[in-house]
């Protein structure tokens, strides 16, 4: 069973190259997916690691589950952590097991 909504978009979001070590310097990918805001977005092959988000998938057009970003940061908030990108926060928000675990 595919975690995502089609083949083409599992061979999308995976870095398959010998020549760069992350999807933002591979002009080859073109989806990123951040499994801790259940996130998708087109990359932005600009030197750094932005992307625009997108709510359906450009292969199948499946829609895309919602972005979990905003819960993401209000359920850090609620455990008392005002700046999660400079504080050690739980192991769980560092991945999707803090909303699949639920």
């Amino acid at each position: 069973m595919n975690k995502h909504c089609c083949e083409r978009m599992e061979g999308a979001i995976k870095l398959d190259c010998q020549l760069h070590e992350d999807i933002y310097s591979c002009p080859d990918v073109l989806i990123s997916y951040t499994s801790k805001f259940d996130e998708y977005g087109l990359i932005i092959h600009d030197g750094g690691s932005a992307s625009i988000a997108i709510i359906f998938c450009p292969w199948c057009g499946t829609k895309l589950p919602e972005s979990k970003r905003d819960l993401w940061f209000d359920e850090l908030e609620k455990l008392g952590f005002d700046d999660p990108g400079e504080q050690k926060i739980p192991n769980e928000y560092t991945s999707d097991a803090w909303y699949r675990n639920t």
